[in-house]
């Protein structure tokens, strides 16, 4: 799969670049150039099908100009070999697709582990070494040091803050880098938003980048966006033989990353017929209750930077719809959620169906209930995507519903935390100087 920009389609890159050098010079992000009709492989999964097959198919879809068919397999394998989507019925018309089925309870280990066994696998064919570098303080650096656990190739440099504790979790001491590991946390004296700033500094020292090789775990890499498209097919390959009219998925759009990956699996030719979600600031409804990007009128190119800390995918979904406007109108449908909306979604979905969430789900379930005009045919389906496990918002459980929500005993025991009292960092140059002593210079 060729890469190119989302501001330049003359800078096009292969796929093993784009997850080495996430972030284009020009300001954009790595988009796929072209999308393989995958319309006859997708009608012929079926339940039976396993997640592990249908991420293999897909990825060789992807990748068939790069890695062999039986590569591809073996990149999906180990990425997704000991966890898988769940697609439960509530009722006739409606399913959730969870993912939290993970070693971390988070949906973030499906994409994290598909982009450390594939950088891994392109390093090895190729030669030569990458660095992640990201800010962590809860499931981005859990599962990071999770995935890349015997990785050979790959290092994660880890910025965590000193405030509101000093406590960075689901690292073992076996994962650091001087134990034979290699994970190198670096404490930042300050707040999360101080770790980013120090890592949107990094990227602007361009030569630093260049020659270490560094890039980003989150999903301003294509490599962890990518995969987050196979949930859709899974999901329809259990669904195909229950419905036989038009599927919707309603989601929390979070930063637009499973928007823009669903929308990916469209291009694909996945038969579904939109996408279901509360307004943000940055998607509204028009006067005609239409769904419009406030940026929209606005060139990319006269944007601010795409963020390589705290990216959204904003610019990505825009660029999928840039050719049809008004596809835009007829394929996202927003819709405005107050927090009475959210609690009463949340207690409906325990009351009717048993079923615990987080506020990201809530608010799709309460967006999904006030679009029923879209989903009114008797035969339609929804699915409602959750994202997370919802004892990872424990509190917000207890204080709708008045339910104690409880991680799974492997999924507590990967967020456990530790404290490795290492230096305090204030800046990008005192970073660098630790980093220097793990010959990263």
């Amino acid at each position: 799969m060729k890469c190119i920009s989302s501001r330049n389609q003359n800078n096009s890159v292969d796929f093993g670049f784009a997850m080495r050098n996430c972030m284009p010079l020009d300001g954009g992000l790595f988009i796929p150039n072209d999308f393989e009709d995958m319309r006859r492989w997708i009608l012929y999964t079926n339940s039976s099908t396993s997640f592990e097959s249908i991420a293999g198919a897909l990825t060789s879809a992807f990748l068939k100009d790069e890695f062999s068919p039986i590569i591809c397999e073996t990149i999906a394998v180990n990425a997704f070999k000991h966890f898988s989507p769940q697609i439960k019925k509530l009722d006739e018309r409606l399913y959730a697709l969870e993912l939290f089925h993970t070693p971390t309870g988070s949906h973030k280990d499906f994409g994290i582990s598909f982009l450390v066994n594939a950088l891994e696998t392109t390093l090895t064919l190729t030669g030569g070494e990458a660095i992640f570098l990201d800010a962590s303080v809860g499931e981005l650096g859990a599962s990071l040091s999770l995935m890349m656990r015997g990785k050979k190739r790959l290092k994660a440099v880890l910025l965590y803050p000193s405030r509101p504790n000093r406590k960075i979790r689901g690292i073992k001491e076996s994962d650091l880098i001087q134990n034979g590991g290699n994970i190198i946390p670096i404490e930042i004296n300050g707040t999360e938003e101080d770790c980013h700033k120090i890592v949107r500094a990094f990227f602007l020292d361009r030569p630093f980048v260049k020659r270490n090789s560094i890039t980003v775990a989150n999903t301003a890499n294509i490599g962890r966006l990518i995969p987050q498209s196979f949930f859709y097919p899974f999901a329809f390959s259990r669904l195909k033989e229950d419905t036989r009219a038009d599927i919707f998925y309603a989601m929390s759009p979070g930063n637009y990353s499973n928007v823009v990956a669903g929308l990916y699996s469209w291009k694909m030719s996945l038969p579904l017929s939109g996408f279901i979600c509360p307004t943000t600031h940055e998607l509204k409804l028009d006067a005609a209750g239409k769904c419009v990007v406030m940026d929209g009128t606005i060139d990319f190119l006269s944007r601010e930077k795409s963020d390589p800390a705290s990216p959204s995918n904003l610019e990505r979904l825009e660029e999928v719809f840039n050719v049809n406007s008004l596809m835009l109108k007829n394929f996202i449908f927003p819709s405005l959620v107050t927090t009475d909306d959210e609690k009463a979604a949340c207690q409906e979905l325990f009351s009717r169906f048993a079923l615990l969430s987080d506020s990201a789900t809530a608010k799709a379930y309460a967006a999904a209930k006030k679009r029923e005009e879209i989903t009114a045919d008797e035969d339609s389906s929804v699915v409602l995507v959750m994202r997370d496990h919802p004892a990872i918002s424990a509190d917000y459980v207890f204080h709708t519903l008045g339910e104690k929500a409880t991680l799974p005993p492997d999924v507590a025991k990967a967020f456990s935390s530790v404290d490795f009292f290492v230096p305090q960092c204030n800046s990008i140059e005192e970073v660098k100087k630790e980093m220097k002593k793990y010959g990263i210079e």
